[in-house]
C-alpha cells in the first residue's frame, strides 16, 4: 500500500515538474521572447508580446512578426539583431499582406522550425531564401517575357546607353557623378507594372538638345530603332522581381512548353506544371535526391537526371549551367496559385486569365525556344536522345532549300501523325500569327530561301507498283512497313499528302539530309545502291498511294 502511495507521489511530482518546465519554456524561453527582450526603439525596450498580422480578406493570420518585429505594422523603428530588421522596400507592405502569402510557411506557428514549415507533413514549407522571388508567382503572371538571349541583350542595351546614370533599377543606378552628370531620375524598377510615357524618347532628346547646362545637357543621344526596341523590352519586364523574370526567360529558352502546360498553354506529353510550385514534400519521393529533402532540391535533381527521380520518365536531362538550373527551379517553384478577392487580383493576372495575354513574348525566337527547342535543339539542328526516336534537324539547309513556307506552317499547325510532333494550331497551343512567327524564325535559322519550283504541286506520273518494290527494299527499314514510321518519320502522313510537293519528295530522296541517317539516293553508298531519277519518281508515286492521294 505504501509503495503505491510513494509511486503516486513521485509520478505526481514528475508531472508537476513537467508542467512547470512547459510553463517556463512557453513564458520565458521562447525564441521570439528572447529576441524581443533585446529589441530597442528610440523610446527604449519594446513590450514583449505575441505579435501578428491579420488580413481577413486574404485569410492570413501570420505571427512571423513576433520574431521579425520591424516588419509589423507601426514598428519599423525597432532596432536590434538582423532578424528584427524591417523588410526591404517591396511593392506590397508586409504589415498589410503578412508573410506567408509570398514566402509560404506556417503563419500561426511560434517556433522557427514550425513557422518555416520545416516539420513533417506541413504541405507548404517556406520558399528557400535564394528563391524568394518565386513567391511572386502565387498572384502575378508576368507577361511578355522573352527568351534568355533577348532579355540579356535588352539589359545590356539599357546599360550600354547609360540609362543607369539617371535611373535606378532594382537597386542600381540613379546616382550623381563628380563631373556633374547623372541625376536622380524616376525609379524604373516597377515601370512594367505602372506603365510609362511611350513618347519618352522624343521628350528626352528635346530636353538634351535644348539644355544649356546641367545634367540634361548631352545626356541623351540618338538611338537606333533596334536599341529603342530593346529598351522597350527591358522596361516592359521591370516588375520588381528581376530574378523571377530572368528565371522565366530561361524557361522560355528550354523548350519546356513543348511537353508541359503552364496556365493552359503548352504540350500534352508531360505533366501540367501550372501548380508545380505547390508540390507537397510529403507526397514526393526523395530517393536519389542529394541534400535536404526539399522540393527545390527535388526539382534540381530532376532537371539533371529525370529518369533517376521519376521512374520511366522520357524527359531528357536539361542541358544548362548550374545557375540556369537554379533559375529553372525558381520558376517552377513560382508556379503556385492563390484564390484572391477581386480587389487584390493584380492587373497582369487579369490580363492573362481574362484577356488571354501571353506570358511569353510573341517573337519567333521566344516561341521557338519555348515550344520547339526541347526536341529540335536551340539551333534547330535536331537532337538524338537515348531510348527515344531522334528529332529531325529542321534548320538544315537541305530541308529549308526545298521546303516551302506553306509546308513548314502546315507541319507546325497540324503536326506529324505517328510522331511526337504535335499539332500546335489548337486551344492551348499556338495562334495563327505565332505559327507564322515560328516558321519565319526557322527560316532565319537556316538562312536559306526556298528554291524556285515552276512545276505544279503534283507532277509525278510514274509506276507506283515499281515504287512499292523499291520502297520495301531500301526505305521500309527506316520508315517502317507501308511508311508507318520507325527511325525515320512516317511517310503515309496526310500532312505530307496535303502540303509536300512532289518536288520536295523527289529532292529529299535524291539529295538526302546531311547530318542524319537519310542518304542521298542519287549516289550509291556502302549500304544502298544508287537510284535513277525515274526510280525515285516511282517511289514518290507509291508514297502518294500510301498517303491516300492516288498515284
Amino acid at each position: 500500500m505504501n509503495k503505491n502511495k510513494y509511486l503516486l507521489l513521485v509520478s505526481s511530482a514528475a508531472v508537476l515538474l513537467l508542467l512547470i518546465g512547459a510553463a517556463v519554456q512557453e513564458t520565458f524561453l521562447q525564441e521570439w521572447r528572447r529576441l524581443q527582450a533585446r529589441a530597442r526603439t528610440d523610446e527604449g525596450p519594446i513590450p514583449i508580446q505575441l505579435r501578428q498580422v491579420v488580413n481577413d480578406s486574404l485569410r492570413a493570420a501570420d505571427r512571423c512578426v513576433s520574431c521579425h518585429v520591424a516588419m509589423g505594422p507601426g514598428e519599423q523603428g525597432v532596432r536590434g539583431e538582423p532578424v528584427l530588421a524591417a523588410h526591404k522596400p517591396v511593392v506590397h507592405d508586409p504589415a498589410e499582406f503578412g508573410c506567408t502569402i509570398c514566402h509560404a510557411g506556417q503563419g500561426q506557428a511560434t517556433t522557427r522550425s514550425e513557422a518555416h514549415g520545416d516539420v513533417r507533413f506541413w504541405p507548404e514549407p517556406m520558399i528557400p531564401a535564394r528563391f524568394s522571388y518565386a513567391g511572386c508567382g502565387r498572384c502575378h503572371a508576368t507577361l511578355g517575357v522573352p527568351e534568355q538571349r533577348q532579355l540579356q541583350a535588352a539589359a545590356a542595351a539599357f546599360e550600354r546607353l547609360d540609362c543607369l546614370s539617371c535611373h535606378r533599377v532594382d537597386g542600381r543606378g540613379g546616382t550623381l557623378r563628380p563631373d556633374g552628370g547623372g541625376m536622380e531620375g524616376p525609379d524604373l524598377s516597377r515601370v512594367g507594372l505602372a506603365g510609362y510615357d511611350p513618347g519618352w524618347y522624343e521628350t528626352h532628346l528635346d530636353k538634351a538638345r535644348t539644355a544649356s547646362a546641367g545634367p540634361w545637357r548631352g545626356a541623351v543621344g540618338p538611338s537606333s530603332d533596334e536599341d529603342r526596341r530593346l529598351l522597350a523590352l527591358f522596361l516592359s519586364t521591370r516588375v520588381a522581381s528581376p530574378m523571377l523574370v530572368e528565371a522565366k526567360s530561361v524557361f522560355h529558352s528550354a523548350g519546356c512548353l513543348g511537353c508541359h502546360k503552364v496556365s493552359g498553354v503548352g504540350g500534352d506529353d508531360g505533366m501540367d506544371l501550372s501548380r508545380a510550385g505547390d508540390k507537397d514534400p510529403g507526397q514526393a519521393s526523395f530517393h536519389g535526391v542529394p541534400g535536404q529533402p526539399t522540393i527545390a532540391n527535388w526539382q534540381l535533381a530532376h532537371f539533371r537526371s529525370p529518369a533517376s527521380i521519376v521512374a520511366g520518365s522520357l524527359m531528357p536531362p536539361v542541358a544548362a549551367s548550374d545557375r540556369e538550373l537554379d533559375l529553372l527551379a525558381m520558376y517552377v517553384l513560382s508556379l503556385r496559385r492563390r484564390d484572391l478577392p477581386e480587389v487584390y487580383v493584380p492587373p497582369d493576372r487579369v490580363r492573362s486569365v481574362k484577356l488571354g495575354e501571353r506570358e511569353f513574348a510573341g517573337d519567333g525566337a521566344t516561341l521557338f525556344g519555348a515550344f520547339c527547342s526541347g526536341c529540335h535543339g536551340q539551333d534547330g539542328l535536331g537532337r538524338r536522345l537515348p531510348g527515344v526516336l531522334s528529332f529531325p534537324s529542321i534548320a538544315s539547309p537541305d530541308f529549308l532549300a526545298i521546303a516551302s513556307d506553306g509546308l513548314i506552317v502546315s507541319t507546325i499547325e497540324r503536326g506529324r501523325p505517328g510522331r511526337r510532333m504535335a499539332a500546335w494550331l489548337k486551344p492551348g497551343g499556338l495562334r495563327p500569327a505565332e505559327v507564322r512567327a515560328v516558321a519565319g524564325y526557322l527560316r532565319s535559322l537556316g538562312g536559306v530561301p526556298p528554291e524556285e519550283d515552276p512545276r505544279p504541286a503534283r507532277w509525278v506520273t510514274a509506276d507506283a507498283a515499281a515504287g512499292r518494290k523499291l520502297f520495301d527494299g531500301v526505305c521500309a527499314g527506316c520508315h517502317g512497313p507501308a511508311g508507318g514510321g520507325g527511325e525515320g518519320p512516317a511517310l503515309n502522313s496526310i500532312v505530307l499528302r496535303d502540303s509536300a510537293t512532289d518536288t520536295f519528295l523527289v529532292k529529299t530522296i535524291g539529295r538526302g539530309r546531311r547530318g542524319t541517317v537519310m542518304p542521298g539516293f542519287l549516289s550509291a553508298t556502302p549500304a544502298y545502291p544508287a537510284l535513277a531519277s525515274a526510280d525515285i519518281e516511282d517511289v514518290v508515286a507509291y508514297l502518294r498511294v500510301l498517303q491516300g492521294g492516288g498515284s
